[in-house]
């Protein structure tokens, strides 16, 4: 089963120092940051999934993440070369295309056409990629209960869109001759319609579907619509999850025919989650909040409003990042540090007490016992929730120790064991 990494364009400052705060002098982002692919040494991911959307935009204004020097880097060099994966020192790494439909999503149709995608897709080099679809946001099976007429035109439209779509997309690429391995995506309601969905599709010819949309459904659902898509699943028909990685269920995704999945959480995790930040292989720590002040916008607020002392605040802040180096080095006991960020908790979000939290992470000190290349070079640093650098590079170290999690979850389904 291989896990796809979405690219969000997350990069980290080789040159940012910890202590400093400040980059290095001359740093240029595209050409000095790294994807999370040149940071380790040890495979983290299978592929990257990047979007059309997210290139391109969706025609309203501020949605395209590149700019404009990046689209015609992707258009000249490709999608391997622009990412700094062609010959990769991990191996392969596969580039799946998609559209990047949740950005569209209350739009009346998608804002591209066939033929547009797939001349992103084989203009930049795309593996494989995904056909054009359009999210039907509800789950309710309930309205297979009383037949098609319960079913919302809208909804029934969509889905009627998105295979009309599908075989558009499949009949341009294999007359095209093109080396893209062509995804058709399943839009469902129900495990009944993302059957019938599936089943539609691979009589137009894929052998690989992508369920859309179920990145909004609990467990047991993405199950039961798994249940349905295999009694009429072919042998030779291969699943992708879009946005979904759910660890706890491995085996039986693989018994259902579940390949590929995509999913950002272990990178999002790191820094919009409120707890369980920081990934171990049988843990989730929550990292420890010391905001700049110059940097956080909520604490920005209060001090131009008055309730907090601008003096005070710094002089919190520096005390923190001092205990918490000094307790890292052995120089520093754990009820210093821990009151010296409970004073500053008091000045940046008094509503929450963290203590408890912070004492499990700092007793425990697993950035010590981690192998990866983020925590041997940050040290403490990995898990303090401040600013985008420190914050994105926790979120790498969580998608390497997913990584392995996934692996693991893949020997013991198979019964190997570690």
């Amino acid at each position: 089963m291989k896990y796809y990494l979405p690219d969000s364009q997350d990069l980290v400052d080789p040159s940012f120092d910890f202590t400093t705060e400040r980059r290095g002098v001359g740093r240029v982002r595209d050409r000095d940051d790294q994807y999370a692919h040149e940071v380790f040494s040890e495979r983290a991911f299978d592929g990257v999934l990047v979007s059309k959307a997210i290139v391109d935009g969706t025609g309203g204004a501020g949605q395209a993440r590149y700019t404009q020097l990046q689209r015609a880097r992707l258009a000249r060099d490709g999608v391997h070369s622009s990412f700094r994966a062609a010959d990769h020192r991990w191996g392969p790494l596969r580039f799946m295309g998609d559209c990047g439909a949740f950005s569209y999503i209350k739009q009346a149709a998608p804002p591209y056409t066939v033929d547009e995608v797939i001349e992103f897709y084989d203009r930049c080099g795309f593996d494989c990629g995904l056909s054009v679809d359009h999210i039907i946001p509800e789950y309710r099976p309930e309205w297979d209960d009383g037949g098609t007429g319960r079913v919302p035109a809208v909804v029934r439209d969509r889905q009627a869109l998105t295979l009309e779509l599908a075989a558009d997309f499949h009949r341009s690429v294999v007359r095209g001759g093109l080396r893209l391995t062509p995804i058709g995506v399943a839009q469902g309601w129900s495990p009944r319609s993302y059957a019938v969905a599936v089943d539609a599709l691979q009589k137009i010819g894929f052998r690989y579907v992508a369920l859309g949309g179920v990145a909004r459904m609990k467990t047991p659902e993405i199950l039961r619509c798994l249940e349905a898509i295999q009694a009429t699943r072919r042998v030779d028909t291969r699943l992708h999850l879009l946005g979904a990685s759910r660890l706890a269920t491995l085996a039986r995704f693989g018994e259902y025919g579940v390949a590929s999945f995509d999913s950002t959480s272990p990178l999002r995790q790191a820094f919009m989650a409120d707890t369980g930040n920081y990934y171990t292989l049988d843990h989730a720590y929550s990292a420890i909040r010391v905001p700049q002040v110059e940097g956080n916008v909520r604490l920005g607020a209060r001090i131009r409003a008055g309730e907090v002392d601008e003096a005070d605040a710094r002089a919190g802040e520096r005390s923190c990042l001092r205990r918490l180096a000094d307790y890292d080095a052995g120089t520093c006991s754990l009820a210093v540090v821990l009151a010296a960020l409970a004073a500053y908790g008091r000045v940046h979000d008094p509503r929450v007490d963290r203590g408890a939290a912070y004492r499990e992470v700092l007793e425990a000190r697993p950035w010590r016992a981690c192998l990866c290349e983020v925590c041997r070079q940050l040290g403490h640093h990995v898990a303090l929730f401040r600013g985008a650098e420190r914050n994105r590079r926790r979120g790498f170290h969580n998608v390497w120790v997913f990584y392995r999690r996934l692996a693991r979850g893949l020997r013991e389904a198979l019964g190997h064991g570690d």
